[in-house]
Parts: structure tokens; C-alpha cells; sequence
């Protein structure tokens, strides 16, 4: 399980990192140039990087993979420039690495894989890296998806009580069955799983407040029904729905959970009585 995430603090998937550690109180450090130099300036003292005494780029990611149990790559296509040396670090160390092509990988079947490889490796610091922002605009959000995917990942495959998803099951997960087939039958699935609580909650939440959702209930729905293992069924009734004929499988659990919270605001909105 991570327990430190270390990064050398430039902007895109570095940074990403480091922000997800201070969402999650996580531990963080790593190395940065001398000086705090980073493509959009000097790094905020709120990501407690130490300095190398050099300004070099590649002596400060040499130094992230020797403290780090393992290294994450996180990028589209193949690995270029201060990703690929990262890599030829790893290798060089001897450290444990995956590169998470995203061109190839779905970002919550990324998610599964990276964490079996953490969980495999018995990694506790990990180093993460991949493009600068300038160089990959979506890097940051998509490592930010990720790692947050993993986190609870990891809760849901422990053993300790917290493991449930979102906190939404409050009794132990049904035995598999049929996969839901239509739009319908997923939001029918959920409404008789979610408790009374929970319902009510999804209800009145506002509907920006819908993506804080996805990394929790989000991935309940693309495991539980078949999404990442190819649901076709279920595939098609959300592309007549969104009337997108080239809709990406990362897009279904969200538009499930619109679904159902226009399903429960029906039945489940807290009204204000007047005296």
C-alpha cells in the first residue's frame, strides 16, 4: 500500500502526485534541482522537496528512484526525454517500474493493474513521474484520476472495515449476477443495493457535485457491471442514450450516475416544510 509519494515537482504528472498526497495526507518528498526550478517557477514551499546541490534534471531523478520502493510512469505513448531516463534508471537500480501507457490502458483498468503491481511489489514510497504539463496539458488530471483510483482500490481490497466503495454498501457485496443490460437495469441494480442514507445523499447533492463520485462509485459500476470486461450490452444502451456512437467505456459510470440521481431526485430530495 503507498504510504509516501516522492516526485521530482515539476508541473503535469509530478505535480499531480504531490497534490494527491496532500489531498490524502499522504507523506511526500523527493528531490528537486537546486534552486526549486520548475517550468511555471519556483516550486510552493507547501511540496517539501529538498534541493540537490545541482541544477540537473537527470541527477534529481536518478536520486527519486534510489529513495522510492518503485517507480510509476504515467503517460500517452511511448516514453520520451526525462521519462525515458527515468526508466533507464529504474532499470539501472534495480527498482520495480511500470509504464501506464494511456494510449492502451483505460483509466481505471490502468488503476487495477497499478495497483496489483504495488500491492506484488510491496511498495510503500512510490516515485511518480511522467510529462511536464507543457508537453502532455492532460497528463495532471489523468494522473490525479489514477492515483485517486488506486487509493481506493487499495481500500476496497483490504481487510480492514473501511474497504467499502464510497461508503455507499452497507451490507456485504451481493454474489455475482446477471450484468445489467440497459441503462435502466444499471440504475435499477443500484437503487436496490445503495441503503436508504445513501440514496437520500445522492439526491440532494448538486449536479457538479456528481464527479466526486466517479473514484468511489464510479468504479463499483464499471467493475461490478462489466464495463472494463466489454458489457456490450450495456455499452449500446449508453451510446443511444448520449447519442454518441463512439462513446469511451471511462464515460459510462458517470453517465450511470446521472442517471440515477435524476432517479432519486424523484423520490429522495429533502423538501423544505414552511411553518
Amino acid at each position: 500500500m503507498i504510504e509516501k509519494i516522492i516526485s521530482g515537482g515539476q508541473t503535469g504528472a509530478d505535480r499531480a502526485a504531490l497534490d494527491f498526497a496532500l489531498k490524502f495526507f499522504k507523506p511526500h518528498g523527493g528531490w528537486i534541482p537546486k534552486g526549486r526550478n520548475a517550468e511555471d517557477g519556483s516550486l510552493p514551499d507547501k511540496y517539501q522537496l529538498q534541493e540537490m546541490p545541482t541544477t540537473s534534471y537527470p541527477a534529481r531523478t536518478k536520486q527519486n528512484v534510489i529513495d522510492s520502493d518503485g517507480t510509476l510512469i504515467i503517460s500517452h505513448g511511448e516514453l520520451a526525454g526525462g521519462s525515458a531516463y527515468t526508466r533507464k534508471m529504474a532499470m539501472k537500480q534495480g527498482k520495480p517500474w511500470f509504464h501506464a501507457d494511456l494510449y492502451k490502458l483505460p483509466t481505471f483498468q490502468a488503476a487495477i493493474i497499478i495497483e496489483e503491481w504495488i500491492s506484488k511489489n510491496g511498495i510503500e514510497a512510490l516515485n511518480v513521474a511522467g510529462p511536464r504539463a507543457s508537453k502532455d496539458p492532460s497528463i495532471y488530471g489523468l494522473v490525479t484520476v489514477i492515483l485517486e483510483l488506486v487509493y481506493n482500490l487499495e481500500i476496497a481490497n483490504d481487510d480492514r472495515p473501511e474497504r467499502s466503495l464510497y461508503n455507499v454498501m452497507e451490507t456485504d457485496r451481493p454474489q455475482k449476477i446477471d450484468l445489467p443490460k440497459t441503462v435502466k437495469d444499471a440504475v435499477d441494480r443500484l437503487i436496490g443495493e445503495l441503503s436508504l442514507k445513501d440514496k437520500t445523499t445522492i439526491a440532494n447533492m448538486a449536479e457538479d457535485e456528481l464527479i466526486t463520485l466517479q473514484t468511489t462509485l464510479g468504479s463499483y459500476i464499471g467493475n461490478e457491471f462489466g464495463i472494463w470486461s466489454g458489457n456490450r450490452d450495456l455499452l449500446y444502451s449508453c451510446k443511444l442514450l448520449s447519442r454518441d456512437v463512439h462513446l469511451d467505456p471511462d464515460y459510462i459510470p458517470p453517465l450511470i450516475i446521472k442517471e440515477l440521481w435524476k432517479r432519486l431526485r424523484e423520490s429522495h430530495k429533502l423538501r423544505v416544510v414552511k411553518d
